[in-house]
């Protein structure tokens, strides 16, 4: 079966006018072949390994400068440049052993360098990584990393939230395209399920320069799982259990690709029951069920390249109201519930124009939000449909000088199909145009930019004047011209120094200008403010990163002043039962940063022992304190990475303490929130069995079962502590 799908893609491939255009051989210092070495051309997404004698090749290579990276784990990440012109070109390269990470090609910027080329700090994670942390959501998972949080209802529901800001002041790209799911709700989640991810990026700052209204906070870029390398067939399974919620999560992916023809498919179903709190008792409707399919198909040749990618996810989940209460142990969510569908289509295409190239990038998000309080009559029902399209020319470049000019943009329709309005039907229109250019001198890099947005809201009035429920007419435009620049510079051969500057901006949404009435999820009646003005911040952040051979050093400094700062606040009166809550807005305040430590002592290199701090501070400018700011954190572990054989290889194993410090800053209507600490563990290894492998991970979070609140929860104000002891055994099968 195996050869037949194999010899099938393979007969789709053009291949009469075929010829080498690199070939080498990859060793180490001591002239031997490395097997193994993954070798790629990001800008055309091509990517290959060497053999069992250290020898690559990329085949149908366009016509232009492009850069090769070789990167392996246990030796240092090398970049080659070159020009593809010529029938063959012959790159030889010896790798150096190192026991520092592995430098990453940074996506989620235009320019596509590695990140210690990159004027701008970039966190990456790999979904793996996350994982074996035994993460058990997405966002769980991204709130490892410095600098990220989460405002979460449960395990079920968690919304990211980067150096104190969330919801719509973070914008998500998944598959290239921005995803659009209503994420100003606080109890909607993120929508996304790491089956199918290869990782994230974390721009943690203004990023309205590249991404325009909505990345005032930051930027969460999911990378899509990579296509099989040239002319391989793999199939893989995988099977998780959680002992905490007696959750499973399944999931199984084929993929296969020959030079030209590449394609994927994976589906992943997940199963949770209410979460259990250290006293035993289960949060009442906390469970959920989640079915994800994601499939690819990929295409490449010497002057174009294109990638189509699907994404279905179907999210079934309760909404805790009621506490502690029903104890069961069921998987279907009771009333009140969400169902949320959403299906996201990219078509992503690069055109090779000799030595530059034009990104052609088209999306289409439909999210169907239905919130039920009581019966499977839906309550508030919203359709929203968004197209966004992104093009980017890249400039031939010219000496030290790279630039990039585009034009991105998004046309969306809210519709509503429930029972109750609490937002008006409504269109959203956007258009951007930016240039950025980047200048390398030495080892010093400049990089500076433009950008001029205009966003046109308008929505339909429903109701009559005076009348419960009354939506009035919206017809709102917001426009905003930003800029950035940012400055690389190596101090010393171990010392890199950041420092960026940026303005960004965040138009009101539909919900903060015009709501008017119960939001089920909240619980809550919720007013708009139509006069609201464009949220405009100016950011600067320093970064300071030293590394040598046994130990590593980061601290990052930010500050943000954001002005018309909008915030939603109780007015002390309410209706029909329900408080009433109101959107204002105040100029604010954010600062803090992060500070970590990597030491892995010689001779014991497979000994890694890493501590990471996190702090934010939000202010309005009367002095009040900012609505879900985070508290700070201390963060240890201790790894140990076992010594690979032909069985047991990528072994390793981790303890953890997590300290999260009191949070005595709360605003006006919120509660203060003490501090905790947990102890988690992991341990793991990959196990190879002939040609086939397979993966082990076993889990271990908050084992010493501590009763704690964070200060970030939904459930806080109700007294309800997290989640107790969460055992996690993860097996994963490759053929």
């Amino acid at each position: 079966m195996k050869s037949f799908l194999l010899a099938l893609i393979l007969g789709f491939s053009i291949v009469a006018n075929a010829q080498d255009k690199v070939i080498g051989v990859v060793t180490d210092a001591k002239n031997k072949p490395i097997s193994g070495v993954n070798i790629s051309i990001p800008e055309i997404h091509k990517e290959t390994i060497s053999d069992a004698d250290g020898k690559y090749r990329f085949t149908n290579l366009p016509t232009g400068n492009f850069k090769i990276i070789y990167s392996y784990i246990g030796f240092g990440t090398q970049t080659k440049d070159f020009v593809s012109k010529d029938k063959v070109n012959t790159i030889n390269i010896i790798l150096l052993e190192t026991i520092h990470q592995m430098d990453e090609v940074i996506v989620s910027t235009v320019f596509n360098k590695l990140q210690s080329q990159n004027v701008m700090k970039v966190e990456h994670e790999s979904v793996k990584t996350m994982q074996q942390k035994g993460a058990t959501t997405l966002v769980e998972g991204l709130a490892t990393i410095p600098g990220v949080s989460q405002i979460s209802t449960g395990v079920s529901i968690g919304k990211p939230v980067i150096r104190g800001l969330s919801s719509n002041r973070v914008l998500v790209y998944s598959q290239g395209v921005r995803l659009e799911n209503q994420a100003f709700g606080d109890e909607h989640g993120l929508g996304l399920n790491d089956s199918g991810v290869d990782g994230v990026e974390v721009i943690k700052g203004p990023a309205s320069l590249l991404y325009g209204s909505d990345a005032l906070g930051g930027v969460l870029y999911f990378i899509p799982e990579k296509f099989a390398k040239a002319n391989t067939f793999g199939v893989d399974f995988g099977h998780k259990y959680y002992s905490n919620t007696l959750g499973s999560s399944v999931n199984i992916g084929a993929k296969c690709s020959s030079d030209r023809f590449k394609f994927l498919a994976r589906v992943n179903n997940t199963r949770h029951s209410d979460y259990k709190i250290p006293d035993g008792n289960r949060v009442t409707n906390t469970r959920y069920n989640e079915l994800d399919f994601k499939t690819g198909i990929g295409y490449s040749d010497k002057n174009f390249s294109s990638e189509f990618r699907y994404n279905y996810n179907r999210l079934l989940l309760g909404i805790p109201e009621e506490g502690i209460a029903e104890q069961t142990t069921e998987k279907a969510p009771a009333y009140p519930r969400q169902a949320v569908y959403n299906q996201l289509l990219s078509l992503n295409n690069t055109i090779f124009l000799k030595n530059s190239k034009l990104d052609l990038n088209l999306g289409y998000i439909f999210n169907d939000r239905a919130e039920f309080p009581e019966s499977s009559i839906p309550g508030s029902n919203w359709h929203l449909k968004t197209l966004n399209y992104d093009t980017k020319f890249h400039f031939p470049q010219m000496k030290k000088f790279e630039t990039i000019i585009g034009v991105q943009g998004m046309h969306q329709t809210n519709l509503n199909v429930g029972t109750e309005y609490l937002i008006p039907d409504a269109t959203t229109k956007d258009i951007g145009a930016f240039g950025t250019t980047r200048y390398e001198f030495g080892s010093n890099v400049l990089q500076a930019g433009i950008r001029y947005d205009v966003r046109k809201v308008d929505g339909v009035q429903h109701g009559s004047l005076g009348d419960e429920g009354y939506l009035a007419s919206i017809d709102r435009k917001f426009n905003s011209f930003n800029a950035s620049i940012g400055y690389k510079t190596s101090i010393s051969k171990a010392t890199i120094l950041r420092l960026n500057v940026a303005s960004g901006f965040r138009a009101p949404n539909i919900f903060e200008l015009s709501s008017n009435g119960v939001h089920d999820g909240t619980i809550r009646f919720e007013i708009g403010n139509p006069n609201l003005k464009s949220e405009q911040n100016f950011q600067t952040d320093l970064n300071l990163e030293y590394k040598n051979s046994h130990f590593e050093l980061f601290a990052n400094g930010f500050y943000n002043k954001i002005n018309n700062y909008i915030f939603i606040a109780p007015n002390g009166t309410q209706s029909n039962g329900f408080d009433v809550y109101d959107y204002l807005q105040n100029n604010a305040n954010l600062y803090g940063g992060e500070a970590g430590i990597h030491f892995h002592p010689h001779p014991l290199d497979w000994l890694h022992i890493t501590s990471s701090f996190e702090s934010v501070t939000g202010k309005k400018q009367n002095g009040d304190n900012l609505p879900l700011i985070p508290a700070n954190k201390w963060n240890n572990t201790l790894r140990i990475d076992f010594k690979s054989n032909k069985t047991f290889k990528d072994g390793f194993a981790s303890a953890n303490v997590e300290h999260t410090l009191n949070q005595n800053n709360a605003s006006l209507f919120e509660t203060k929130s003490n501090d905790y600490t947990l102890l988690n563990f992991g341990i793991g290894s990959k196990i190879q069995l002939g040609k086939s492998s397979f993966n082990v991970n076993l889990n271990g979070n908050n084992i010493f079962n501590k009763t704690y609140i964070a200060h970030l929860s939904r459930l806080k104000n109700d007294g309800i502590p997290n989640i107790g002891r969460n055992i996690v055994l993860a097996v994963n099968f490759s053929i």
